[in-house]
């Protein structure tokens, strides 16, 4: 069972570290099963409720997970980049429709804002001891909250919505929880949840987003908390309509004790009306990041939630980072003020392409998924060779895979690298590599 390594210790710490050594050096291996606990604790020449308490320590730290009467293994190693390595590499010659980039035309310049944060430091220097998050920061954001109908909570400002959802989760589950996530979804939060020693549980969804029965299934089923995307979903594009926002509230307060994280992804690049559906579980966040509206590298979210689990987060960054800087504070603040970003006209941008290219595709026989944001989703029965065959005639597009767990293959297209003349060509593209697609409207 466990090859020449043994297990050793008279206290339960002693068993737990002893395993978790050998996990460490590589001498008990992922998958790796454990002795039942009567038998090692039978070869200790302990109590098999110190053996239960090691093994429930192993647990909760994510180094060994138990099924059942299968009894107890080695946790696979955390996957931290595993999903971003399925991708293509892009000859030269090619166009790179895979990366999930906003289109740098539409993004705003930013020298002038960092020269106003630059002015304001030189009045009123950054130092140890000052408030987190600037005062004006706060203020503009809980006005845009109020007015989209979030509830009232505290704000916090992280570095980037993945940051924030990371610390919200840490703050509330331990390794072993289960969180519900969509399916197709976002490849960055399904490689984070395992590296957190948490377990992801698909939920299918729509062109408006998870559905309840998925939901309910998933929370019934015992997941701690749930993950939904507002807007521009990645990778379908979907939408939170108000009716699905109303059945996922109904379900959610059958489930007071959940974890609710919002993710408003289409934040100042999406101008159809966003549906919280915070505020019917005991603990909740919604958070929005400035990258695709305002520029990836400036790495800053805002979140608000419950005051309980604001504070953990706050709390818990103090101990790391301190706050993120706020001269970028400053400067998103300053673009703001400016109105540097016409929601209109960049939404307007957006849609033309993606509506475009789904109508295309349906021309054409294929089935393709885009409400809101910057990609399109196609569903399609082979999906290495779709991605294969595009790159044969100069389109790279990223491979479903990245982005699913139950849910079909699929490709994800991005369209903001593509003129509205290129649309013709890339469904063209598209259609001769896919072929008509397995149908419906749900992605999972």
């Amino acid at each position: 069972m466990l090859g020449d390594y043994r297990i050793s210790g008279r206290r339960a710490s002693e068993i737990a570290a002893s395993v978790e050594r050998a996990v460490g050096s590589g001498e008990l291996e992922p998958g790796q099963l454990l002795p039942p606990m009567r038998e090692l604790a039978g070869e200790l020449g302990v109590n098999p409720n110190t053996v239960a308490a090691a093994y429930r320590t192993l647990r909760e730290r994510g180094v060994i997970e138990t099924s059942g009467r299968r009894g107890s293994r080695v946790r696979p190693r955390p996957a931290s980049t595993a999903r971003e390595l399925i991708r293509v590499d892009v000859p030269p010659g090619v166009r790179d429709l895979s990366e999930g980039n906003p289109d740098p035309a539409l993004l705003p310049p930013l020298h002038d804002a960092f020269a106003a944060a630059v002015r304001h430091n030189a009045r009123r220097p950054g130092l140890y001891g000052q408030e987190a998050v600037d005062g004006d920061f706060a203020r503009l954001t809980r006005a845009a909250f109020d007015a989209d109908g979030v509830p009232g909570g505290p704000v916090a400002v992280t570095s980037g919505s993945l940051d924030a959802i990371e610390r919200v989760l840490a703050a509330h589950l331990k390794p072993g929880d289960a969180v519900a996530v969509e399916d197709p979804g976002w490849s960055s939060l399904l490689d984070l949840i395992p590296a957190l020693g948490l377990s992801a549980v698909p939920v299918a969804l729509d062109d408006d987003g998870p559905l309840p029965g998925e939901v309910e299934r998933a929370l019934r089923g015992g997941a701690r908390a749930l993950v939904v995307t507002d807007r521009a979903q990645n990778p379908t594009g979907a939408v939170v309509s108000a009716a699905r926002a109303e059945e996922l509230r109904r379900v959610l307060a059958a489930y007071p004790g959940v974890l609710l994280i919002e993710d408003d992804h289409g934040h100042a690049i999406v101008d159809l009306p966003v549906h919280p559906l915070a505020g019917v579980t005991d603990h909740w966040v919604f958070v929005r990041s400035v990258a695709k509206a305002y520029g990836p590298d400036l790495r800053l979210a805002m979140m608000t939630g419950d005051p309980v689990t604001v504070d953990r987060v706050a709390g818990r960054q103090r101990l790391g980072p301190g706050w993120v800087s706020r001269l970028l504070q400053r400067a998103v603040v300053d673009l703001w003020e400016a109105g540097a970003v016409d929601v209109r006209a960049v939404s307007r941008a957006y849609g033309e392409r993606r509506d475009a290219l789904v109508r295309a595709l349906a021309e054409r026989g294929v089935e393709a998924h885009g409400r809101s944001g910057l990609n399109v989703w196609v569903p399609v029965a082979d999906e290495t060779g779709v991605v294969a065959r595009l790159l044969h005639s100069g389109w790279a597009v990223a491979p479903g895979a990245r982005y699913r767990m139950a849910a079909g293959p699929g490709v994800r297209v991005t369209v903001s690298a593509i003129a509205p003349a290129e649309v013709g060509s890339v469904a063209d593209a598209v259609a001769s590599a896919a072929g008509p697609a397995p149908g419906g409207r749900r992605h999972g």
